[in-house]
């Protein structure tokens, strides 16, 4: 899947993205410390990048997990991740998460970004329902999925535990197939 925007597109895992995702994640790794711990670890060194690139596109090409980069049409930089996670396809229901770098935030590309993915997901996986978890504390992300239109449904009580921190309440939202 390729999806062009204005001044970036979405394009799904690569191996060719292995290098540029371990830029983004050393260039972010404060910003994903907390909510993308185990993606941070796993892309420190270029060679860590490449085996979980490698990783992911099985992932990918198995439709147990999707992931897909955001890059600047102009220099190529790859400046955010939106993964489609924890797919349970009897239920036809999936979880979107995503990042997006310091260098491009307010500018309304994720809201853009997870609108066509959450379209694909409904038209082409077939998928009824999409979820977003995120703590109450990252505002830029509860507003992502309320521009979205994902409806607040519950706290998840200790659903997160951030690398030398206690268990995190999160807030779990919903987007239906039908609304």
């Amino acid at each position: 899947m390729f999806l062009e925007f204005k001044d970036y597109y979405i394009d799904a895992i690569h191996e060719k993205y292995a290098w540029r995702l371990c830029d983004f994640c050393t260039i972010n790794a404060e910003r994903l410390r907390r909510f993308f711990p185990k993606t941070l670890e796993q892309n420190l060194t270029p060679d860590l990048s490449k085996y979980f690139v490698e990783r992911k596109i099985k992932a990918f090409q198995n439709k147990e997990e999707f992931l897909f980069v955001l890059k600047e049409k102009e220099n190529h930089t790859l400046i955010g991740l939106i993964y489609l996670k924890e797919l349970d396809w009897e239920k036809k229901q999936g979880e979107l998460a995503y990042a997006l770098g310091y260098q491009v935030e307010g500018k309304g590309y994720m809201t853009e970004t997870v609108k066509a993915i959450f379209k694909w997901a409904f038209e082409d996986l077939q998928l009824e329902t999409l979820q977003i978890i995120t703590h109450k504390t990252n505002t830029a992300s509860v507003r992502v999925a309320e521009k979205c239109e994902f409806i607040w449904q519950k706290v998840l009580l200790g659903e997160h535990t951030p690398p030398g921190e206690s268990p995190l309440d999160m807030e779990l939202y919903e987007l239906h197939n039908s609304q």
